[in-house]
Protein backbone atom coordinates (compact mmCIF):
# COMPACT_ATOMS: atom_id res chain seq x y z
CA UNK A 1 0.00 0.00 0.00
CA UNK A 2 1.25 3.38 -1.00
CA UNK A 3 2.21 6.06 1.62
CA UNK A 4 -0.73 8.51 0.68
CA UNK A 5 -3.67 5.26 0.80
CA UNK A 6 -2.18 4.61 4.24
CA UNK A 7 -1.81 8.60 5.21
CA UNK A 8 -5.38 8.65 4.24
CA UNK A 9 -6.84 5.41 6.02
CA UNK A 10 -4.98 6.72 9.25
CA UNK A 11 -6.97 9.79 8.69
CA UNK A 12 -10.43 8.09 8.57
CA UNK A 13 -9.85 6.06 11.19
CA UNK A 14 -8.49 8.64 13.53
CA UNK A 15 -11.57 10.95 11.87
CA UNK A 16 -14.13 7.90 12.64
CA UNK A 17 -12.79 7.07 16.51
CA UNK A 18 -13.14 10.88 17.31
CA UNK A 19 -16.98 10.59 15.82
CA UNK A 20 -17.66 7.41 17.89
CA UNK A 21 -16.68 8.65 21.02
CA UNK A 22 -18.64 12.22 20.60
CA UNK A 23 -21.35 9.97 20.12
CA UNK A 24 -20.39 7.69 22.99
CA UNK A 25 -19.89 11.18 25.40
CA UNK A 26 -22.93 12.95 23.99
CA UNK A 27 -25.47 9.94 24.89
CA UNK A 28 -24.28 8.35 28.21
CA UNK A 29 -21.99 10.43 29.31
CA UNK A 30 -22.58 14.43 29.61
CA UNK A 31 -24.48 17.09 27.44
CA UNK A 32 -24.66 21.08 27.00
CA UNK A 33 -27.90 22.52 28.08
CA UNK A 34 -29.33 25.64 27.54
CA UNK A 35 -31.17 27.47 30.33
CA UNK A 36 -34.34 28.94 28.61
CA UNK A 37 -36.51 30.95 31.49
CA UNK A 38 -36.18 32.25 34.99
CA UNK A 39 -38.14 29.02 36.74
CA UNK A 40 -34.62 28.73 38.50
CA UNK A 41 -33.39 32.36 39.62
CA UNK A 42 -30.85 32.83 41.39
CA UNK A 43 -28.98 29.31 40.66
CA UNK A 44 -29.86 29.32 37.24
CA UNK A 45 -30.44 32.23 34.69
CA UNK A 46 -32.00 32.73 31.29
CA UNK A 47 -29.49 31.72 28.94
CA UNK A 48 -26.98 29.90 31.39
CA UNK A 49 -25.35 27.18 29.23
CA UNK A 50 -24.34 24.45 31.25
CA UNK A 51 -22.95 20.53 31.32
CA UNK A 52 -25.42 17.56 32.13
CA UNK A 53 -23.63 14.58 33.71
CA UNK A 54 -25.68 11.67 32.44
CA UNK A 55 -23.32 8.88 34.20
CA UNK A 56 -23.76 9.77 38.05
CA UNK A 57 -27.53 8.29 38.22
CA UNK A 58 -26.65 4.65 36.59
CA UNK A 59 -24.71 4.35 39.93
CA UNK A 60 -26.75 6.10 42.56
CA UNK A 61 -30.42 7.80 42.55
CA UNK A 62 -31.02 11.43 42.68
CA UNK A 63 -30.37 13.16 46.30
CA UNK A 64 -32.79 15.92 47.58
CA UNK A 65 -31.68 19.25 45.84
CA UNK A 66 -30.30 18.04 42.63
CA UNK A 67 -30.88 19.95 39.99
CA UNK A 68 -32.08 17.47 37.26
CA UNK A 69 -32.86 18.01 33.93
CA UNK A 70 -36.09 15.77 32.11
CA UNK A 71 -38.00 16.04 29.07
CA UNK A 72 -41.68 18.21 29.51
CA UNK A 73 -43.63 15.45 28.59
CA UNK A 74 -46.26 17.61 25.99
CA UNK A 75 -43.94 19.34 23.84
CA UNK A 76 -41.28 17.62 21.91
CA UNK A 77 -37.51 18.65 22.29
CA UNK A 78 -38.53 20.68 25.77
CA UNK A 79 -36.45 19.93 28.86
CA UNK A 80 -37.29 21.41 32.27
CA UNK A 81 -34.52 21.41 34.81
CA UNK A 82 -35.86 21.63 38.37
CA UNK A 83 -34.80 21.01 41.88
CA UNK A 84 -35.55 17.69 43.36
CA UNK A 85 -37.29 18.39 46.74
CA UNK A 86 -39.22 14.96 47.75
CA UNK A 87 -37.72 11.75 47.29
CA UNK A 88 -39.09 8.27 46.36
CA UNK A 89 -41.82 6.80 49.19
CA UNK A 90 -42.31 10.29 50.78
CA UNK A 91 -45.50 12.73 51.15
CA UNK A 92 -44.88 16.24 50.05
CA UNK A 93 -47.14 19.12 51.20
CA UNK A 94 -47.05 23.01 51.33
CA UNK A 95 -49.16 25.02 53.23
CA UNK A 96 -50.86 28.17 52.71
CA UNK A 97 -48.26 30.11 53.78
CA UNK A 98 -45.60 28.58 51.40
CA UNK A 99 -44.17 25.63 53.73
CA UNK A 100 -43.01 22.59 52.42
CA UNK A 101 -43.62 19.45 54.42
CA UNK A 102 -41.57 16.13 53.89
CA UNK A 103 -43.55 13.56 55.69
CA UNK A 104 -45.51 15.96 57.91
CA UNK A 105 -42.19 17.88 58.90
CA UNK A 106 -40.72 21.25 57.68
CA UNK A 107 -37.96 21.12 55.05
CA UNK A 108 -35.18 23.34 55.83
CA UNK A 109 -34.06 24.81 52.39
CA UNK A 110 -32.99 28.07 51.31
CA UNK A 111 -33.40 27.74 47.75
CA UNK A 112 -36.69 28.96 47.15
CA UNK A 113 -36.31 32.53 45.89
CA UNK A 114 -39.25 33.69 47.48
CA UNK A 115 -42.47 32.58 49.81
CA UNK A 116 -45.08 29.97 47.49
CA UNK A 117 -48.29 31.52 47.05
CA UNK A 118 -49.71 29.16 45.12
CA UNK A 119 -49.21 25.13 46.35
CA UNK A 120 -51.33 24.19 43.35
CA UNK A 121 -51.64 20.12 43.46
CA UNK A 122 -49.21 20.05 46.58
CA UNK A 123 -51.96 22.03 48.69
CA UNK A 124 -52.37 18.44 49.73
CA UNK A 125 -50.58 15.69 50.40
CA UNK A 126 -48.89 13.98 47.52
CA UNK A 127 -47.43 10.39 48.24
CA UNK A 128 -44.50 9.74 46.01
CA UNK A 129 -44.39 5.97 44.45
CA UNK A 130 -41.17 4.16 44.70
CA UNK A 131 -39.53 5.68 41.14
CA UNK A 132 -41.34 9.47 41.57
CA UNK A 133 -39.68 12.43 42.37
CA UNK A 134 -41.25 15.72 43.36
CA UNK A 135 -39.51 18.89 41.89
CA UNK A 136 -39.18 22.66 42.32
CA UNK A 137 -38.12 25.67 40.49
CA UNK A 138 -36.05 28.21 42.98
CA UNK A 139 -37.96 30.83 41.70
CA UNK A 140 -41.21 29.39 42.80
CA UNK A 141 -43.27 32.10 41.67
CA UNK A 142 -42.87 31.64 37.98
CA UNK A 143 -42.13 28.03 37.88
CA UNK A 144 -43.66 25.35 36.42
CA UNK A 145 -43.07 22.01 38.50
CA UNK A 146 -44.93 19.09 40.55
CA UNK A 147 -47.22 21.60 41.60
CA UNK A 148 -48.74 21.35 38.61
CA UNK A 149 -50.31 18.95 36.28
CA UNK A 150 -48.73 19.13 33.50
CA UNK A 151 -45.61 18.41 35.02
CA UNK A 152 -46.61 16.43 38.67
CA UNK A 153 -44.15 14.60 39.67
CA UNK A 154 -41.08 13.25 37.47
CA UNK A 155 -41.00 9.13 37.58
CA UNK A 156 -36.84 7.71 37.75
CA UNK A 157 -37.03 6.86 34.10
CA UNK A 158 -37.44 10.25 32.90
CA UNK A 159 -34.80 11.95 34.33
CA UNK A 160 -31.76 12.59 31.68
CA UNK A 161 -29.32 13.50 34.26
CA UNK A 162 -28.25 16.40 36.87
CA UNK A 163 -26.71 19.87 35.87
CA UNK A 164 -23.28 20.12 37.00
CA UNK A 165 -20.96 22.68 35.62
CA UNK A 166 -22.00 25.81 34.08
CA UNK A 167 -19.93 27.03 31.51
CA UNK A 168 -21.24 29.87 30.28
CA UNK A 169 -21.34 33.16 30.89
CA UNK A 170 -18.01 32.71 32.07
CA UNK A 171 -18.03 35.15 34.93
CA UNK A 172 -20.44 32.78 36.79
CA UNK A 173 -18.72 29.69 35.30
CA UNK A 174 -18.48 26.75 38.03
CA UNK A 175 -20.25 24.05 39.78
CA UNK A 176 -24.04 24.42 40.31
CA UNK A 177 -25.24 24.17 43.85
Amino acid sequence: MSNVLKTILDYVIWILTVLILSFLLIHFVAQRTDVNGTSMVPTLEHGDQLICDKITYRFREPERFDIIIFPYRYAKNTYFIKRVIGLPGETVMIDPEGNIYIDGEILEENYGLERIVNPGLAAEEITLADDEYFVLGDNRSVSEDSRYEDVGNIKREEIMGRALIRIYPFSRFGSID
